[in-house]
């Protein structure tokens, strides 16, 4: 080794991640990377370092990011209690399949396996997390190691690596090359398949496409949506996956989500062709595993996914295609449409049931918050972005909102509480031009609300609403169905949220009255500040479609 051309581990980690293009990392300090934060200070001009306020916030970021630009988030977080607190991320980095590299500090190597200070093994418990985990033992393997985490993050099925970095193996010093960029492998679909499918379609009489998952890029999105259209068939979304066509489209017809409606509950189980294209048709986007039978599924199932271990794992497709969304989506370009007059009215019917779902029912009390949302989608731009937690409070912008492309809509298909307020920091980070908008319940925005602090910092702007009802809503709701009258552990005594942030240096505002929302809402747009308008909404009124005492009075009447 010549010493003049040696670097540090922590250096060969640095630079690897420079030659992957990476440009923003997000991360809470520790001692187990200092040698790593040495080295980002040396390349602070190229990337920029965002020190967050908890390890499960920058998880939620590094998602975010993931998601937005579909290239790996880069989380840095230290050994133990950092790790432990950056799993919420990472779990839902797996199960939204984003990009991610997660770069965990480890004990010495010296110390290993002694439970010395916060010393966790990270293959273990990250194994069923996390695509692949790895732990580097020798610095002059760390830009194959960091390679291989951007390969495997980016290649079929996206997803995040781990890796564990020992402290002392980042200060030793290695004279080794680094590798060019990670190119990620991406399945294509074959002619025989392309052929298939479209006899296939051409014999349908009441088709649906289904796209979801992850992957999608404005143009695979706008080559998906042309697809749809060109063959006249109606477009449903899986799970929190909004954006993948534009809610504009004529042949757009809702989401298969928490909370879906009856009349796309119905159309997908009436459909004699489903054709879902990157979807993962997991518990929630069939409805519980009862939209299809299994293992045979009653309609003739057409399955496109990046990953050949999820085709066929619940449901036997009539017809299997291991392809990513990209390029499947490139590939039906060249297939000549069918004459889908057939399935005309069966399109037209389905778009209209999906309109008449943005049109909000009857509502007596002060704040109608399906009304809030109509006014919003008419004050958004086109690229606005809108984040959006676990829990009942989701519904509202999920179902009166729109979306399209470019990328609009960030939500975590895992389920995890915490995420709309990093993901819109991550967002207005990276999007400083675009208006970024975060919704949350009020027990979500606790989870990770100080990540005001980190959007402050670093001068992000996203407006954040609060729709408090003072309660774990979901939770509340299932309560009330399964166990009407005995309520407990969901009740929550809350600050003032418009005065904790200005406390932080925010705009903020509290809304009572539905007229006073929009208003309230181009305030928070004029201050050019971070902004909270916390809206107090109707504890009764639990969702979109449903209040607490309908349920409570169900579930005692079928007692």
């Amino acid at each position: 080794m010549t010493r003049a051309n040696a670097r540090t581990g922590g250096q060969l980690l640095v630079d690897t991640l420079r030659a992957n293009g990476v440009d923003t990392v997000f991360q809470v300090a520790g001692e187990s990377f200092l040698a790593v934060l040495d080295a980002l200070y040396d390349a602070r001009d190229e990337i920029r370092c965002i020190t967050c306020r908890q390890e499960g916030g920058a998880a939620f970021m590094a998602e975010a990011y993931g998601k937005l630009t579909g290239k790996p988030g880069v989380l840095i977080v230290t050994r133990g209690p950092g790790a432990c607190n950056a799993s919420i991320g990472v779990h839902t980095a797996h199960q939204d399949s984003t990009p991610m590299v997660v770069l965990i500090g480890q004990v010495a190597r010296e110390q290993w396996e002694r439970e010395a200070f916060q010393e966790v093994d990270f293959r273990r418990m990250y194994g069923p997390l996390a695509k692949w985990v790895g732990q580097i033992e020798t610095a002059d393997r760390v830009p194959e190691y960091v390679s291989r985490a951007f390969h495997i993050a980016q290649s079929g099925r996206p997803g995040p690596a781990v890796l564990a970095l020992p402290e002392d193996m980042l200060r030793d010093l290695a004279d080794v090359p680094v590798p060019g960029p990670a190119a990620a492998a991406k399945a294509h679909p074959g002619p025989d398949d392309l052929r298939r499918l479209r006899e296939m379609l051409a014999a349908a009489r009441r088709p649906l496409l289904l796209v979801g998952g992850g992957d999608w890029t404005d143009q695979s999105g706008a080559q998906i949506q042309a697809f749809a259209e060109a063959n006249g068939l109606p477009v449903a979304c899986s799970f929190r996956r909004f954006d993948v066509v534009d809610n504009a489209s004529p042949n757009y017809v809702g989401d298969l989500g928490t909370g879906a409606a009856k009349d796309l509950v119905k159309l997908a189980k009436d459909c004699d062709l489903l054709i879902a294209v990157g979807a993962r048709l997991g518990e929630i986007t069939t409805q519980g595993y009862e939209l299809l039978s299994s293992p045979e599924p009653r309609q003739t199932l057409v399955h496109v996914h990046p990953s050949a271990e999820e085709l066929g794992r619940v449901f036997r497709p009539a017809l299997g295609i291991q392809a990513g969304v990209g390029n499947f989506a490139a590939a039906l370009a060249g297939l000549a449409p069918v004459d889908g007059s057939a399935w005309a009215d069966w399109r037209r019917a389905a778009r209209a049931a999906y309109e008449a779902q943005l049109v909000p029912g009857p509502h007596a009390g002060p704040m109608d918050v399906g009304e809030a949302m109509v006014a919003l989608r008419a004050m958004l731009p086109r690229d606005a972005i809108v984040t959006a937690d676990a829990g009942n409070a989701s519904g509202w912008p999920q179902r009166f909102l729109q979306f399209g492309r470019p990328g609009r809509f960030l939500g975590p298909t895992s389920g995890a509480m915490g995420y709309a307020v990093p993901a819109a920091v991550a967002a207005a980070l990276r999007h400083p031009d675009r208006r970024v908008v975060g919704f949350a319940g009020d027990g979500a925005f606790m989870m990770s609300g100080q990540e005001i602090a980190t959007a402050i910092q670093y001068g992000a702007t996203p407006i954040l609403v609060i729709l408090n009802n003072n309660m774990y809503g979901t939770i509340r709701m299932h309560q009330e169905r399964d166990f009407p009258t005995r309520v407990h552990g969901t009740e929550l005594t809350n600050p003032d949220f418009a005065a904790l942030a200005r406390a932080y240096g925010a705009h903020g505002e509290t809304v009572e009255r539905t007229a006073d929302f929009a208003a309230a809402f181009q305030r928070a747009c004029d201050s050019g500040k971070l902004a909270v308008i916390e809206v107090k909404t109707d504890p009764d009124v639990i969702t979109t479609r449903t209040t607490l005492t309908a349920l409570r009075e169900g579930a005692l009447a079928r007692r």
